[in-house]
């Protein structure tokens, strides 16, 4: 291996922990996390029942309760309408793999 090579790989090996930070830039404090998460349980969110089966929507849907309450919008929340992602491809006279049953 060249050596230029392995000190591209060092180096990469090195910076990846500086771009790994998510959130650096947050200033909340304890009582703002408990606050907003007293905010989420009284809009119905309950993280300790132990069904995490319904995990997403049910966030989305206590942080949108609370947007309505507060009056203000926030991060996140329940979307509504709804998105297309694009027209079905044209036939050409072959049938898909999975054309029913």
């Amino acid at each position: 291996m060249k050596p230029i090579c392995k000190i591209l790989g060092i180096l990469t090996i090195m910076a990846a922990p500086i771009v790994s930070f998510a959130q650096s830039n947050t200033d909340m404090t304890r009582a703002q996390v408990r606050a907003e998460l007293v905010q989420l349980e009284q809009a119905g969110y309950h993280p300790g029942d132990g069904d995490n089966t319904t995990y997403p929507t049910e966030i989305q849907a206590a942080e949108a309760r609370v947007a309505r309450q507060s009056g203000s919008s926030s991060y996140g929340g329940v979307v509504s309408g709804s998105s297309a992602s694009g027209a079905p491809a044209a036939r050409d006279g072959m049938k898909p793999i999975y054309f029913g049953q």
